[in-house]
């Protein structure tokens, strides 16, 4: 930490190759072109040699990092949005007058079987991307970078109501938004 505050280039060096593919997986993990993810760690890694000096030590230096490179991330998938944003609520799921919900069925394809096909992987990130995105960061930072609803709520400098709230509607939008693919109806 001394070097890299007295800016030893080898020390930025060290620090890059250490913990940079660990941060590419997790840019990754938020973005779904490999360059974005590539520009977002470069942009994290310069943030935090910019503001080291600033580095208080109270966490790793691997969690100050991550939490430079979700930020970047989640600064890149802002930036890149080129379409309106669809409301939180013409996501969600529609309801009879009796209560039930509407197109309600059992999908074909089970859990085990979504993570090893890459169709439905494309299904899933394309409707995860359609969400506004104060409900798409919730979920990226909870059900894919698994933070707790502590972190997440302080990450996005909101209360953890608000993240469970707003976690709880964008895993309904997303349900709504895959029902149709997951049984079957349309490829």
């Amino acid at each position: 930490m001394a070097r890299l505050k007295s800016d030893d280039d080898t020390a930025y060096e060290e620090v890059v190759r250490r913990f940079g593919p660990r941060m590419l997986s997790v840019a990754r993990r938020l973005l779904t072109q490999e360059q974005d993810a590539q520009d977002a760690v470069q942009d994290a890694f310069l943030s935090a040699f910019k503001s080291i000096g600033n580095f208080q030590g109270d966490a790793k230096l691997a969690t100050w990092l991550h939490r430079i490179v979700v930020n970047a991330s989640l600064m890149k998938l802002r930036s890149k949005r080129r379409k309106p944003e669809t409301a939180i609520d013409d996501l969600l799921p529609k309801y009879h007058d009796d209560g039930h919900r509407r197109g309600n069925g059992d999908w074909r394809i089970t859990h085990d079987t979504a993570v090893q096909t890459s169709e439905i992987r494309e299904q899933v990130l394309a409707a995860i991307d359609k969400l506004p995105d104060l409900y798409r960061d919730i979920l990226m930072l909870r059900d894919i970078e698994e933070l707790s609803t502590e972190e997440a709520a302080q990450q996005l400098e909101i209360t953890e109501g608000a993240v469970k709230t707003r976690l709880h509607r964008a895993r309904l939008a997303l349900r709504e938004s895959l029902d149709p693919f997951m049984r079957g109806e349309s490829r």
